[in-house]
């Protein structure tokens, strides 16, 4: 005795057409991904969480500070950096709207903007006392906020980046364009 094969699920619609402007957005938005200046923030941003990580066990771990005249000086470019790019990202993307990419954006510019400046703190701490036979005299505060800061910035970021792609991909499945937020 055989028992009847399964229903099969019904076959999804082909994908329409994509218009010459949502061609045209998909084409600008994957520039946007490759462009020179977000490639080099993303650059800088791994090249600073892997420093600061480092810095913070070795720190707990043997009581050193390795790379640190690397870690402020790649905490300066990336300050400078990611103003310009904040900057020309909200120019095109406001005025806010409650949306999650939003939310989760603004959490990640706010957590990154609180990192750099305890950052720039303590690169200041650590410029005025380089060249002393003693450590700098971080106050722990000020190191704790910097570096939780900078472990949200890395949450939020990557949250914010997901939840960006998780909607174009359902306005792309869906056949529409792509909006700028």
């Amino acid at each position: 005795m055989s028992r009847p094969a399964a229903p099969r699920p019904p076959a999804r619609p082909p994908a329409a057409p994509l218009s010459a402007a949502l061609a045209a957005a998909q084409r600008e938005r994957a520039g946007r991904f490759r462009s020179p200046l977000l490639l080099t923030l993303w650059l800088l941003l791994a090249v600073e969480g892997a420093g600061g990580l480092l810095i913070s066990f070795a720190r707990v771990a043997w009581g050193a500070l390795p790379g640190q005249a690397l870690h402020v000086l790649g905490g300066v470019a990336l300050t400078a950096l990611y103003a310009v790019y904040q900057w020309r990202h909200w120019v095109r993307v406001q005025p806010f709207r409650a949306h999650l990419h939003f939310a989760l954006g603004l959490i990640a510019a706010l957590s990154m903007a609180l990192t750099n400046l305890t950052g720039l703190w303590l690169g200041w701490i650590w410029w005025t006392h380089r060249s002393g036979a003693a450590a700098a005299p971080y106050p722990p505060p000020l190191s704790g906020i910097h570096d939780i800061g900078a472990m949200l910035t890395l949450t939020f970021i990557l949250g914010h980046l997901g939840a960006v792609l998780a909607r174009d991909r359902r306005a792309r499945t869906l056949g529409r364009p792509l909006a700028e937020g």
